[in-house]
């Protein structure tokens, strides 16, 4: 073969092969930098200290009147309402036309309700349809006029409208009409006119006897420490159906106040302690995991829900981050893999984005508090919240210090009191 009959396949491949190998390594990148990420994710939830110091236990702190202890160480109804209708045609009809009625979004006072409502609407709609839950108010002008002529049971299956503090077939979801709580008892006194909740990771709060709920815990599978042991046991006692049971403490991690539970052992104690009292009337807490959103890269709870025989009622998060798109980001994930509505039974103001490090400037704190109230209220999904008095926080975020409210305690107090019922 002729030079020159080479020289124009020659051209082509020095032009092309540039291209290919650019593109291979542009996708090896993508790979490399995702599997960094789920690192970085996995390793900042993991490591609880701060940079830069060394390694302290972690324990949780109550101080019960005066008394200090170490207390951590380690849908709607419409479906069913329709099902009562014999209007097929209202039924439709409500399906068709429901409409989603959405607030407007304002972040920028911490004192004014907002309302970011922004989560996938297809997701949302299969959430909807496996759990019978709907957060946000729904109206159908159509349906009521089908069903007037039909049955008054589907005009209020049509009607029916879900507020945060709604209600489901197993009992309210938020204790007393008050998202508002506190994780540890210590300042019970300061915050008790404003709060409609609390525990303190033991079986049997106590301490305190007043109008808020004290939700009792099992704690994790009594093999941690001596006292992991002893709230297993007073736990196995329990004979009386609570209002609300919560699930383990962090079981996905082993770090020190974590539960540290494998699946299958998890999922067996529930089966036999936890699942029976809800044909008791008890409302079901899921286990709290420490990864956050980071969740969906464990997939601890997601195993653990197909290994239980009684599902859980609410979604237990936690929640440490510094600003409020990550905070929306980890409301949006267990929302929109598990469709149930949302207790937040421990936030805190943590930087989080490489490590595990609190927030040391009390403006910085101040401001996250009013806007993560402001957040959790106006949000449908979120129906309690409590704020984390553990130690492991830093000097600046603990809301009760030297047998008094801190400033951070004085803001929290503040923007719950400013909280209309």
């Amino acid at each position: 073969m002729q030079l020159s009959t080479l020289l124009p396949l020659l051209v082509l491949l020095a032009t092309s092969t540039p291209t290919l190998a650019s593109t291979h390594r542009r996708h090896s990148a993508k790979a490399v930098d995702h599997a960094r990420a789920v690192g970085r994710s996995a390793t900042a939830v993991e490591r609880r200290q701060p940079v830069g110091e060394v390694a302290k236990p972690k324990r949780k702190v109550v101080r019960k009147r005066g008394t200090t202890c170490r207390a951590k160480t380690t849908a709607s109804s419409e479906a069913q309402a329709a099902a009562t209708t014999t209007s097929q045609a209202a039924a439709t009809a409500a399906e068709t036309s429901s409409t989603w009625v959405e607030p407007a979004e304002n972040y920028t006072n911490g004192t004014n309700v907002s309302n970011y409502q922004d989560y996938n609407t297809q997701a949302h709609d299969q959430n909807n349809s496996n759990n019978n839950y709907q957060p946000q108010t729904q109206t159908s002008q159509a349906a009521q006029d089908s069903s007037s002529a039909t049955s008054t049971s589907a005009a209020a299956a049509a009607t029916t409208s879900a507020s945060s503090n709604s209600t489901s077939t197993t009992g309210q979801y938020t204790p007393n009409g008050k998202k508002a709580g506190i994780a540890g008892g210590d300042a019970y006194d300061q915050c008790e006119d404003y709060i409609g909740w609390w525990y303190d990771w033991s079986a049997n709060p106590s301490g305190h006897s007043g109008t808020p709920i004290a939700v009792p815990m099992l704690w994790g599978a009594g093999t941690v420490d001596s006292t992991d042991a002893s709230r297993l046991s007073v736990f196995e006692a329990i004979t009386t159906a609570p209002q609300y049971i919560m699930g383990f403490e962090e079981p996905d991690c082993s770090t020190w106040g974590s539960a540290n539970i494998d699946v299958s052992t998890a999922a067996g104690l529930w089966n036999s302690l936890i699942g029976p009292f809800k044909a008791k009337g008890s409302t079901l807490i899921s286990p709290s995991m420490c990864h956050q959103a980071a969740e969906q890269y464990i997939g601890w709870l997601a195993s653990f829900e197909k290994q239980i025989s009684v599902s859980w009622d609410i979604t237990n998060i936690h929640v440490n981050k510094n600003n409020m798109d990550g905070v929306k980001a980890d409301i949006d994930y267990y929302w929109n893999t598990f469709g149930k509505p949302i207790w937040v039974t421990e936030f805190a103001c943590v930087d989080d984005s490489t490590d595990f490090v609190p927030c040391t400037d009390q403006s910085e704190i101040n401001t996250y508090i009013n806007e993560i109230v402001a957040l959790f209220e106006a949000d449908e999904r979120v129906h309690a919240y409590a704020y984390s008095n553990g130690d492991g926080l830093g000097d600046v975020w603990p809301m009760y210090k030297n047998g008094a409210l801190s400033e951070s305690g004085q803001t929290y107090v503040t923007a719950i009191s400013n909280v209309q019922h």
